[in-house]
């Protein structure tokens, strides 16, 4: 058996079922039994690996959401998290983990919805800190992340992972829209001692292995009086806690078309590295922060690899190239380097 996600699986489309009326009168059974009669149900978020839909009741609004198969444990982890550390993430009203169907009351508008949210360095400095502080709070309870079906990516699984995912993308056929070209393939194989070298650094911090939320930014978190809650983590992995900051640099780059040794780059990085402090002195976080970026890229083909085995063939040409992206990235230079900053 394989331990990780592979390319090559193809499964049912989840977008259709989600849109045909047998899933509608489901939903509306498990919502109307869990907080009443839905007085609307509407879909908000149909994607091929989730849907969210919006249901108003007599007791309020809520929000219910079920991901494709290979994510469905997205729903046992929010459960474990509520368990875990209920100050950091978002509050459940109901949930089926068999199902991986979940509802969550409606908390306003994410954090980052706000006009001009995503150049606002003090805002990504505070979803990176306290992103960090719940990985913090639950890296003593890994193993229960592990039993509620979350994949283990350790510095020292990397260049495994790369070599067994190459090995699955190697088997498409060409013109498969999930295809790495093979120059590509022959090029990150060739690249796999860096990939052993940034392991290796990132190995030597001695930091624990945590939850990875592999989507952080300021769309999945409300703010509640000050304080962050967190979702979506439909993506998470366990991953060694550096890679969770790979998304927030990589977007507010992109974003504000920052050159990799920026000072703003630098002030967010410093706000997550901060709070691993205690394990590491903050000039070997910096040092070892671009390598953990790049390890970070495996975790991103991963979570794409599950979303692509229920999309259907319109889906797979808009989307298909995901993971194959990802992996190639490993070529791409990180988005921080944590040199001297400018700007």
């Amino acid at each position: 058996m394989k331990r990780y996600a592979d390319i090559t699986v193809r499964l049912p489309s989840a977008s259709e079922r989600w849109s045909g009326d047998a899933f509608r009168t489901e939903l509306r059974d498990w919502v109307a039994a869990a907080v009443g009669e839905p007085l609307s149900l509407a879909p908000v978020k149909l994607r091929p690996w989730a849907t969210v839909w919006r249901a108003e009741t007599a007791t309020g609004v809520f929000y219910a959401k079920q991901n494709c198969s290979t994510q469905s444990y997205e729903a046992a982890l929010a459960v474990a998290l509520n368990d875990l550390a209920a100050r950091h993430v978002v509050p459940l009203t109901a949930v089926d983990t068999a199902r991986g169907l979940f509802l969550t009351p409606d908390l306003g508008t994410p954090l980052g919805d706000a006009e001009d949210a995503g150049e606002d360095v003090d805002l990504w400095c505070r979803v990176v800190t306290a992103g960090a502080h719940l990985q913090l709070e639950v890296a003593r309870y890994v193993d229960r992340l592990v039993q509620v079906g979350l994949t283990v990516l350790a510095p020292g699984d990397c260049v495994g992972y790369v070599e067994e995912q190459l090995g699955s993308f190697a088997t498409l056929p060409d013109g498969d829209p999930r295809a790495m070209p093979a120059g590509q393939l022959t090029a990150v194989r060739a690249a796999l001692p860096q990939v052993a070298g940034w392991a290796e650094q990132v190995a030597a911090l001695g930091l624990p292995l945590t939850l990875c939320h592999n989507d952080l930014h300021g769309h999945h978190v409300f703010d509640l009086g000050g304080e962050l809650r967190f979702f979506d983590f439909a993506d998470a992995m366990v991953t060694e806690p550096l890679a969770a900051l790979l998304v927030p640099l990589n977007v507010l780059a992109h974003r504000m078309q920052l050159p990799p040794d920026d000072s703003r780059l630098r002030r967010v990085a410093d706000a997550g590295l901060e709070v691993w402090s205690e394990y590491a002195p903050m000039a070997e976080l910096r040092a070892a922060l671009p390598a953990a970026l790049q390890l970070a890229r495996l975790a991103r083909t991963e979570s794409w690899i599950r979303c692509t085995a229920p999309m259907n063939e319109a889906e797979l040409a808009e989307w298909g190239d995901a993971a194959a992206y990802w992996l190639g990235s490993l070529l791409m230079a990180p988005p921080f380097t944590g040199a001297s900053s400018r700007g």
